[in-house]
C-alpha cells in the first residue's frame, strides 16, 4: 500500500514538472512567433539596404588599407597609388604611380584604384584603358589635378584630353574628392572667346583639353565627385552606352570660356540626378548619336542652360531621341531649355519632354533655334533637322527681359511639329516684357494659357507636305 502511494506521489510531481517545462517551452514559441510573425525555424536577417550615397559592396570603408596585405586579406583588392610610389605633394608627378595601380586593379575583379584622404595628386595625360576584369572601381578620395596650365604641360601629351578612361565595360568613379582642372591659364589664352569688358580673341590654334572623357565605354557610373575648373569640358562621353551620374559638383567660373559641365556625343542610356552645375557655358550638352537619356534633380547655374546641339553642323546628319528633363533648377543662365541647329543640316530632333522646370532669372527660358551660327558668314540652306514631339510641362519662374522668354525660330523648309505648352507660366525678373514670344514656322498645341501669352504658335500642321522625308530619317 505504501509502495503504491509512493509510486502515486512519483508520478504528480512528474506530470506536473513535465507540464511546467512544456508550458516554458510552448511560451517561449509564442513569444517568437508573436514577435516575428512565423512558426518555423527563423531565417537569418536580410543584409541592410544599400544607400545610393555609400560605395558598393566592394569598395572598402577604409580609406588607407594595408598597404602589403596578406594573401586572402579582406583589403587584397585594393590598390592604394601611394604604395605604389605616389607621393600626392601637388607638386611632384605621379602619372606612373597612378598608371601601375591601374594596371594592377585592371587584373582582378571588383579591383579598387584608391588615391587616399589629404594627397594632392598631379598627374599628365592618362588614358586608363580596358578590358579589365568586372567591378571596377577609381576612388577618388583625395585631389587630382593635371600641370599647371599650358605652358607646365608636356610638349609629347595630347592638349586635347587629360583623365581618359576607353574600351570600359563596368567601372565606376566615385568618391569623395576633388577634380581640380587648373584651367585659368588656359582660359587666359588670346585665342580663347573672352567675354570681359576688355577681352579680346585672337585668330589661330587653341587646343584646351577636357578634363575627363569617357570613349568607348559601357555601364559607367560616376557618383560623389567634385569636378572643378576644368580648361575646356569637364566631362565628355563619346561612343558610350550606360551611363548613371549621381550626386556629383561641377564649378567653374561664370566667364570661363568652353567649360561645358557634361557633353553627352553618340551614347545611349544615360541617367543624371541629384547634381548641381555652375560654369561658364553649356550645363549640359547633348549632341548627335544620343537616345533615351533621363536627367532629374538637376541644378543648373549660372550656364548656358541645358542644350540638345548644336546639330547639323557642315550638312552633316543628326539624330537625337528620347530626352527627359525633369524637376530641375536653371537660374541666372544665358539660356534655359535650348535646341540649336545649323542649316543644311538632316536628321531629327524628337521625343523631348521638359517638366517641372524652375526658372530664376533666365535669358531665352525656351528657344528653338534653327539658324545657329558662330560668325556672320553662315548662308541660308534649305535643308534642316526636323524637330518634332516637344513638351513643355509645368515651366514657371523668371526671365531676364532682354530677350523673349519662348523664341520658336524654325526652319522655313523644315517646320517645328507637334509642339506641347502647357502650365508654361514664366514672368519678368525686372522690369516688363519687351518683345512678345517670337514662332516662326511653328506648330503645336497649348493645352493651357500660357504666360505670357503665345499666340505665334501655329494650330495642326504644315499645309504643304514637306518633301524631305528621306533627309530627316534616323
Amino acid at each position: 500500500m505504501r509502495s503504491l502511494s509512493g509510486i502515486l506521489v512519483i508520478y504528480i510531481i512528474s506530470t506536473v514538472l513535465f507540464g511546467h517545462f512544456t508550458y516554458v517551452a510552448q511560451g517561449r514559441y509564442h513569444y517568437h512567433k508573436s514577435r516575428h510573425g512565423r512558426t518555423h525555424p527563423l531565417p537569418p536577417p536580410p543584409p541592410p539596404p544599400l544607400e545610393t550615397a555609400n560605395p558598393p559592396d566592394q569598395v572598402p570603408s577604409d580609406p588607407y588599407p594595408n598597404p602589403n596585405p596578406a594573401p586572402g586579406d579582406s583589403d587584397s583588392c585594393v590598390f592604394d597609388v601611394t604604395s605604389f610610389g605616389a607621393v600626392g605633394d601637388g607638386s611632384c608627378n605621379d602619372t606612373v604611380a597612378f598608371q601601375n595601380a591601374w594596371k594592377a586593379a585592371c587584373a582582378v575583379e571588383s579591383g579598387v584604384v584608391l588615391a587616399p584622404e589629404g594627397g594632392v595628386f598631379k598627374i599628365t595625360s592618362t588614358i586608363f584603358s580596358g578590358p579589365c576584369k568586372p567591378g571596377l572601381v577609381f576612388q577618388l578620395d583625395g585631389v587630382l589635378m593635371p600641370p599647371d596650365g599650358p605652358e607646365e604641360w608636356p610638349e609629347k601629351d595630347d592638349k586635347n584630353q587629360w583623365l581618359v578612361f576607353y574600351r570600359l565595360d563596368g567601372i565606376t568613379f566615385s568618391g569623395k574628392g576633388t577634380v581640380e582642372g587648373n584651367g585659368q591659364k588656359w582660359w587666359d589664352l588670346p585665342c580663347k572667346p573672352h567675354r570681359g569688358p576688355d577681352g579680346s580673341s585672337s585668330s589661330g590654334p587653341c587646343a584646351s583639353p577636357t578634363m575627363i572623357r569617357f570613349f568607348m565605354s559601357n555601364n559607367i557610373e560616376v557618383k560623389g565627385l567634385r569636378i572643378q575648373n576644368s580648361p575646356q569640358f569637364h566631362m565628355k562621353f563619346d561612343g558610350c552606352q550606360g551611363v548613371l551620374i549621381n550626386e556629383i559638383q561641377i564649378s567653374s567660373p561664370k566667364l570661363s570660356p568652353n567649360t561645358d559641365g557634361i557633353h553627352l556625343g553618340n551614347t545611349r542610356s544615360v541617367g543624371i540626378y541629384n547634381s548641381v552645375v555652375s560654369n561658364g557655358d553649356d550645363c549640359i550638352s547633348i549632341g548627335t548619336g544620343c537616345s533615351d537619356v533621363d536627367i532629374q534633380g538637376v541644378t543648373c547655374g549660372p550656364s548656358h542652360g541645358i542644350s540638345i546641339g548644336s546639330l547639323g553642323v557642315h550638312n552633316s546628319q543628326a539624330c537625337v531621341s528620347n530626352i527627359t528633363v525633369r524637376n530641375t533648377v536653371i537660374r541666372d543662365s544665358d539660356n534655359g531649355l535650348r535646341v540649336k541647329t545649323w542649316q543644311g543640316g538632316t536628321g531629327s530632333v524628337s521625343n523631348l519632354l521638359f517638366e517641372n522646370i524652375q526658372m530664376e532669372n533666365v535669358l531665352n527660358c525656351i528657344i528653338v533655334d534653327q539658324y545657329y551660327c558662330q560668325s556672320k558668314d553662315c548662308r541660308n540652306e534649305t535643308s534642316a533637322v526636323k524637330v518634332f514631339d516637344v513638351e513643355y510641362r509645368n515651366i514657371k519662374g523668371t526671365y531676364d527681359v532682354r530677350s523673349p522668354p519662348i523664341h520658336f525660330a524654325c526652319s522655313d523648309t523644315v517646320a517645328c511639329t507637334n509642339i506641347t505648352m502647357s502650365e508654361v507660366e514664366l514672368l519678368p525678373e525686372e522690369g516688363e516684357l519687351v518683345d512678345d514670344p517670337f514662332c516662326w514656322n511653328a506648330y503645336g498645341t497649348q493645352e493651357t494659357l500660357t504666360i505670357p501669352p503665345i499666340d505665334c504658335l501655329l494650330g495642326g500642321s504644315p499645309v504643304v507636305e514637306e518633301a524631305y522625308d528621306s533627309n530627316y530619317s534616323c
